[in-house]
C-alpha cells in the first residue's frame, strides 16, 4: 500500500504544479496534534500553527489562494491571525510558498527561509533550478528576513524548532523538528515531532551528467543522499509532512475521535516512507549512472 502511495505522490508532484489537485484546495476541519501544534492546512497541502506565549509560528503558506483557508482554520481554533509572528516553509515550490506574500502582508510575520531556497523565494521561483519547466509555477516574490542554515533553530516564546536542510527536491528543502507533549499522554511525556519537507523528484530531475542531459544542478545527487541519511538519523515519534499523504493523514484522522493526537505517533511509518523514497531515488540514480557510461 505504501509503495502505491509513493508512486502516486511522485506522479502527483509532477502533474499538480500545472493542474491543481482538488485536495490541495479542499478545506478540512483544523485539529490539534500536540499541546502547542495544530494542523491548519487543506486535505493534502499541510500547514501547521505553532502556538507560543509571544505569538505564533506558521509553517507553509501554500498556494496563492490558501491564506484565506489557513486564516479561517486559525481563527476557528480560537487564535488571532495577526498573532502570526514568524512564517516558515518546507520548500520554495508554489504549492508551499505562493501564499507567503499575502500572509506577510496581512500579519507582518518575519519570513525565514533555508539557504538554497531564499533566492528562489525572493525571485518568485524565477531562479529555481527547474525554472524553465512548466511544472514550476511562478508566484509573487517575497523578501526573506532571515536566511536559515542547516541545524539553525527558530525560537519564540520558549518553543524551539530546528531546521534540517534536506535538499534535492529543492535546494533548500527543509525538514522541521520540535519536541512537545501530546494531549491525553502522561504529564512529562515529550514526543519528537518531524515534519518532512519533501523527498520526491519528477521526470525533469537529473542526477548525473549523461549524453542526453546535464545534472539538474551540481551536487544534486549528493544532496539527496545527504537528505536520506539525515532523515533516517532523526528521532521521530510523531510523523508529519508538507503533504498529508506523506503520513497517511486522512486515514489516521478516522481514528482521531477515539484516539486523539496519538494517531500520529508512527515511527515505523516514518522510516518506511523514507526508505521507499530512498529506494526510488537510488534506482533512478543507478539508471542515470549507467547511461552516463555509454
Amino acid at each position: 500500500m505504501r509503495r502505491l502511495t509513493l508512486l502516486f505522490l511522485l506522479v502527483l508532484c509532477s502533474f499538480a504544479h500545472a493542474e491543481i489537485d482538488p485536495s490541495w484546495t479542499t478545506p478540512i476541519t483544523p485539529f490539534r496534534i500536540a499541546d502547542n501544534l495544530y494542523y491548519v492546512g487543506s486535505r493534502d497541502l499541510a500547514s501547521y500553527l505553532v502556538v507560543t506565549s509571544q505569538g505564533n509560528i506558521l509553517i507553509n503558506a501554500n498556494l496563492a489562494t490558501s491564506p484565506v483557508q489557513i486564516r479561517a482554520s486559525v481563527e476557528k481554533l480560537g487564535f488571532r491571525w495577526r498573532d502570526t509572528k514568524i512564517l516558515l516553509n518546507s520548500q520554495a515550490h508554489s504549492d508551499h510558498m505562493a501564499g507567503a506574500a499575502k500572509v506577510i502582508r496581512e500579519t507582518g510575520a518575519k519570513n525565514m527561509v533555508m539557504d538554497g531556497d531564499a533566492d528562489v523565494v525572493e525571485s518568485g521561483a524565477r531562479t529555481d533550478f527547474l525554472a524553465a519547466s512548466p511544472s514550476i509555477v511562478k508566484y509573487a516574490p517575497v523578501h526573506v528576513d532571515r536566511i536559515l542554515h542547516d541545524g539553525d533553530t527558530v525560537t519564540l516564546g520558549g518553543v524551539i524548532l530546528t531546521a534540517h536542510k534536506t535538499a534535492g527536491h529543492t535546494r533548500g528543502c527543509t525538514t522541521w523538528t520540535m519536541r512537545s507533549h501530546l494531549p491525553r499522554e502522561p504529564q512529562g511525556t515529550v514526543r519528537n515531532i518531524v515534519i518532512i519537507g519533501g523527498t520526491s523528484f519528477w521526470s525533469e530531475y537529473h542526477f548525473v551528467d549523461t549524453p542526453a542531459h546535464h545534472a539538474s544542478y551540481p551536487g544534486i545527487a549528493q544532496d539527496f543522499q545527504h537528505t536520506f541519511a539525515t532523515l533516517h538519523a532523526l528521532q521521530c515519534d510523531v510523523f508529519l509532512g508538507a503533504h498529508g499523504q506523506y503520513f497517511d493523514m486522512l486515514t489516521k484522522l478516522k481514528r482521531y475521535p477515539q484516539e486523539g493526537p496519538r494517531v500520529f505517533i508512527d515511527p515505523a511509518g516514518y522510516q518506511a516512507f523514507v526508505t521507499e523514497a530512498q529506494q526510488y531515488f537510488e534506482q533512478e540514480l543507478a539508471k542515470e549512472e549507467a547511461e552516463s557510461k555509454h
